[in-house]
């Protein structure tokens, strides 16, 4: 796997820019579709983002990438292959607990919206983006203005994201940013095997506190769901979070649980059926004007 890890470093340098066709807007379907529509880049918008990236890698391109933006389909394949097997070993394996965080994040957002509308949306998002109407603005590699024109903006939480949002080189592209979200940890870790924690998971209000939580509440809301008292409510939510059944994100004064993959099989009565993932791309402070 290091080996094909090498073979990608060019393609996803640590920073700066790196090719929009390698994010396309189907990842938001599954990998399997992600990697369909990559394998049908056409050869012009090849060439030309990796004729960008050329240049800011400072060195020649390895030749199969070389190949890859003068069309080369077997080359675009390899790479679709060495995606594949990449994300297999270094992402499937963690994938509950990534979505388990984008959730709670896509939780946190959603509440929010429905709060206060887009202004209390935007303002809720991570500090390294400042909502200024009607300019968005965040933390970025470079100085740029993305104007919207009257389109929309789609927001991306991203677990894999870090310290600045990123956004598509192509102004032309449907406006995205996808931004980092909150992390409990340092680094990812393999998940506990769940059999530990579960034995637990005994007695009718801790059932009743993940039939209750729904979509996404606060701790208050919580109790006075399930009519406890707040402090039974927090106990019974930190063990049903020890045991991986729902993540915490604090917002404002508040905190937000939501179940993850693993709590709403267990409602369903059925194991976590699995799941794929995908997403966007690239590279002062970037202003993002509604």
């Amino acid at each position: 796997m290091n080996g094909e890890t090498r073979l990608l470093a060019p393609l996803v340098p640590t920073r700066g820019y790196f090719p929009d066709f390698l994010t396309p807007a189907e990842g938001l379907l599954g990998m399997d579709e992600a990697l369909a529509a990559l394998r049908e880049t056409p050869a012009a918008r090849l060439h030309d983002e990796l004729s960008r990236l050329a240049p800011a890698a400072g060195r020649p391109l390895p030749a199969w990438i070389r190949d890859m933006a003068d069309g080369e389909t077997r080359a675009l394949s390899r790479l679709a292959g060495i995606l594949r097997r990449y994300y297999e070993a270094a992402v499937a394996p963690y994938w509950p607990r990534v979505q388990g965080r984008i959730e709670a994040d896509r939780a946190a957002r959603g509440r929010a919206l429905l709060d206060g509308g887009a202004d209390r949306l935007l303002a809720s998002l991570p500090p390294m983006m400042r909502w200024r109407p009607p300019v968005l603005e965040a933390d970025y590699p470079v100085e740029r203005d993305l104007h919207l024109a009257g389109r929309g903006l789609l927001l991306l939480p991203s677990y894999f994201c870090r310290r600045t949002p990123v956004t598509f080189y192509n102004p032309d592209l449907t406006p995205v940013l996808v931004y980092p979200v909150e992390h409990q940890a340092p680094r990812l870790t393999p998940p506990v095997p769940p059999d530990r924690s579960l034995g637990r998971l005994v007695g009718q209000t801790r059932s009743a506190i993940l039939h209750g939580i729904g979509v996404g509440c606060t701790t208050s809301e919580l109790a006075r769901r399930v009519d406890v008292s707040l402090a039974s409510a927090s106990q019974h939510a930190t063990v049903l979070r020890d045991a991986g059944l729902l993540v915490t994100l604090r917002q404002g004064n508040a905190v937000l649980h939501t179940l993850t993959p693993l709590g709403a099989a267990l409602l369903r009565g059925a194991r976590p059926a699995e799941q794929t993932a995908g997403g966007p791309t690239p590279e002062g402070t970037t202003a993002v004007e509604a």
